[in-house]
């Protein structure tokens, strides 16, 4: 029970940011100076305030729904669990969705995909934002090359390269080459060899420069000075 309470906390606070930091989007605010502030305070701490396309993993997926399951073999409703299972299954899928409102296909286009593991360090896929999104990219016709530093191998077994759905999917060790001549890019994890890449880069490797950033990698200030479209969480 320690263990649960512990892990669904955790993963609550993540949700909360990740709530907080789309209501920083529609009202001008920006998620990391408000996350910066509530870190001052020493009942907070700084600790799992960094808003993002949510969690995966083994951990907090699987203990949420654990303790969400006992609680209902008693008939009893963790509704504060509960909220934060249904924020981060949205929040996981926000960035197709604001793209998707931005496009008008993504049939034929080069989507460069930046990170498939869901969190730098590890092959790890349990509960990638990645898969979700490459799901729904491939189910809209878009050709992706995607680059992860260490997941690519795992990934292929999850989606082989070739012709997938309406799509097709292709793998690269090169930045540079997901990049070249890509119509729009997707960063799903926050590895250090894509945080190396200049936003001047993007802007001359890209066929439009247009990045949908999930983990808020890039300044958006140095990224618009460089004539990139940018776009990130609560920002």
């Amino acid at each position: 029970m320690t263990k649960y309470a512990c892990n669904d906390f955790l993963a609550l606070k993540i949700s909360y940011m990740n709530d907080i930091a789309n209501l920083c989007e529609k009202i001008g605010a920006n998620i990391e100076d408000v996350a910066k502030g509530m870190s001052y305070d020493a009942r907070i701490g700084a600790n799992f305030l960094k808003a993002g396309i949510g969690y995966g993993g083994s951990c907090f997926p699987k203990d949420t729904k654990a303790l969400k399951f006992q609680a209902q073999k008693v008939g009893y409703r963790l509704r504060t669990v509960e909220a934060a299972v249904d924020v981060n299954a949205d929040q996981k899928t926000a960035l197709f969705y604001k793209a998707s409102n931005r496009m008008i296909s993504f049939e034929h286009l080069k989507v460069a995909v930046l990170g498939l593991a869901f969190k730098p360090g590890t092959d790890d896929l349990r509960e990638a934002p990645s898969i979700d999104n490459i799901s729904l990219l491939l189910k809209n016709g878009a050709d992706i090359v995607a680059y992860d530093p260490v997941a690519m191998n795992n990934f292929k077994k999850k989606f082989p390269e070739g012709v997938v759905e309406r799509g097709t999917i292709s793998y690269t060790n090169q930045i540079e080459e997901a990049l070249k001549d890509a119509n729009i890019c997707f960063i799903f994890t926050e590895w250090k060899e894509i945080k190396k890449v200049e936003p001047e880069a993007i802007k001359q490797l890209m066929r439009t420069p247009l990045v949908y950033d999930g983990r808020n990698i890039f300044d958006p200030e140095k990224m618009k000075a460089a004539g990139v479209e940018y776009y990130s969480i609560g920002r």
